[in-house]
């Protein structure tokens, strides 16, 4: 409970902090905490644009007391941990909302929303983005839609359990976390798409005279692209949620087959319906859902080794066309993940090509971005380190990846621990670790302060080394054949005694990997207040647009 409070208590406060800075960035930080409430209460002193550009904040604070209230759900209810063994049924909503906050309420939210809303209209000499209504009512569809998944941890039943893909038919008959999760996930689209909107016709519409696209800094170019992707891929995945919210609620069976047997009884369905269906739909969605999280990461770590190398980006066309070929290819390959459904092999075949085809945009993006080390003047500042440490990291987990897009070998990897390990080297140190360099790259535009630089490396060193502790050992446990999603992490299977003491490995290195987040949320709050003011508007001495502001 403690650590709920904690956690509740520390992102209130962040909230309250990041606003008054945002509404009175002349005041500095009050002494006293009740000083801070007209900035929280106030939005007409916060005004539209804190809603749309300034949302990063918010979107940390809303994570972080998200993370309050689940911990204090867990510890409040003796019956989640019965003489303190988690019960499966609670292990596997775990996972199920792991999946859901990060990806959808965690890092499109901060990479998307919140840099995009930041930084696009900046870099493209725009006053704001094209539509602040929109832009509002994008961020209170993303607001509400976290109240919602988060609430489904208090309905009768718990949270959905279906995994973050809910599966019917599991995720047709599950509890009622399953409709309010489904609920959630309809706001949150909404949200996505909404905002992919107001980027496309902001960098379209309202880039400063003279910039042209070939112009537009890799970052803009990312989201860019990223947007198109939301707008294409989310509106199947929508619909598909509509009509699995029409199976649990309304008597349609449009993922229901006949003859469905639930605890030994005939499921009264009209039936007719294929669960392969919603697959089909989830990853069209879901491998286009890759890309958006990566192709901002690969933007910001872009803008920060251009800055740190004191040269431009080796390659910048090719980087470009990378980039838009990268998102095509990510609407034909989503099959892969559906290899061990039956189907055929001239289709498999196809998607087997698709996805090695796939591969290569991302080899010309990080070659480009690696050679754009070579003969740089560089510096090793704090966001330079996360930016170097997503190229390797983001490596392994596209190499990882290769095989798992050929039958043959996914046959032997499919649900194993390798697949985890090889999705979060893309997400966790790749990604996350752009997110990490474009927080401390874009601490001082926002609050006119550094931030410490020996808290961040010591933030960095430990996040490296305790992210692979996490990741690596998953991979040798996938290897060796152990299935992922099994709350006693595979203790009854002959073939996984060999390795589960990676298990022990796992865990010590999450919880470190934790304790290592300390220096960052101190150096946060300290820096507001605390920090090395800016010597000028241009402390990095970049050359993109968003420097030339006051």
């Amino acid at each position: 409970m403690m650590t709920g409070l904690f956690f509740l208590f520390f992102g209130f406060t962040l909230m309250m902090l990041m606003r008054w800075q945002i509404a009175y960035p002349t005041k500095g930080i009050p002494g006293e905490w009740f000083a801070l409430l007209p900035a929280f209460v106030s939005l007409a002193a916060i005004g539209i644009g804190f809603i749309g550009k300034k949302k990063l904040t918010v979107l940390m604070g809303l994570l972080f007391a998200g993370i309050a209230w689940l911990v204090w759900s867990m510890v409040s209810d003796e019956t989640l941990f019965p003489e303190g063994i988690m019960l499966p049924e609670l292990y596997n909503s775990f996972g199920a909302m792991h999946g859901t906050i990060m990806v959808f309420l965690g890092v499109v939210p901060l990479a998307v929303g919140g840099f995009g809303n930041y930084v696009v209209p900046l870099q493209v000499g725009a006053p704001d983005m094209a539509f602040p209504k929109l832009n509002m009512v994008s961020y209170w569809s993303y607001f509400v839609g976290g109240v919602v998944m988060l609430a489904s941890f208090f309905v009768p039943g718990g949270a959905a359990n279906s995994g973050w893909t809910s599966y019917p038919p599991l995720a047709d008959i599950a509890t009622t976390g399953q409709t309010v999760w489904l609920l959630g996930m309809v706001f949150l689209i909404t949200s996505s798409l909404l905002g992919s909107i107001n980027f496309i016709v902001t960098i379209v519409q309202l880039r400063a005279k003279g910039l042209t696209f070939m112009r537009l800094p890799f970052f803009v170019w990312a989201q860019f692209i990223t947007s198109f992707l939301l707008l294409l891929a989310f509106p199947p995945l929508e619909g598909a949620a509509i009509l699995q919210l029409m199976d649990r609620l309304a008597g349609t069976s449009f993922f229901l087959p006949s003859g469905l047997v639930v605890s030994g009884q005939v499921l009264d369905v009209s039936g007719g319906g294929s669960p392969l269906l919603w697959q089909h739909l989830f990853w069209f969605l879901a491998h286009p859902e890759v890309y958006v999280l990566v192709l901002p990461a690969m933007g910001i770590v872009a803008e920060v080794i251009a800055n740190n190398t004191r040269k431009p980006l080796w390659g910048y066309r090719s980087l470009v066309y990378a980039a838009i070929f990268l998102g095509f290819m990510s609407f034909i390959v989503w099959a892969h993940h559906m290899f061990m459904t039956g189907m055929g092999t001239v289709i498999s075949t196809f998607f087997q090509t698709t996805t090695m085809i796939i591969s290569i945009p991302s080899v010309i993006i990080l070659s480009a971005l690696i050679i754009s080390l070579w003969g740089g003047s560089i510096r090793y500042t704090v966001p330079m380190l996360f930016a170097i440490a997503f190229l390797p990291m983001f490596g392994i987990g596209g190499l990882t990846g290769l095989p798992l897009g050929l039958a043959p070998t996914d046959i032997h990897l499919h649900d194993t621990y390798y697949v985890i390990g090889h999705f979060h080297y893309v997400v966790a140190p790749g990604t996350i670790f752009a997110l990490f360099a474009g927080l401390y790259y874009w601490y001082p535009k926002v609050t006119g302060r550094m931030m410490n630089t020996g808290l961040g490396k010591i933030h960095f060193w430990g996040s490296l080394l305790c992210m692979n502790g996490i990741f690596f050992p998953m991979l040798i446990q996938g290897l060796a054949g152990v299935s992922r999603r099994l709350y006693d992490g595979g203790a009854q299977y002959a073939h996984a005694q060999n390795v589960l003491q990676w298990n022990e490995v796992m865990s010590i290195s999450a919880w470190a990997l934790a304790i290592f987040q300390i220096p960052f949320i101190v150096n946060f709050f300290w820096s507001m207040k605390k920090g090395r003011l800016v010597d000028s508007d241009n402390p990095w001495g970049a050359t993109t647009l968003e420097w030339q502001t006051p």
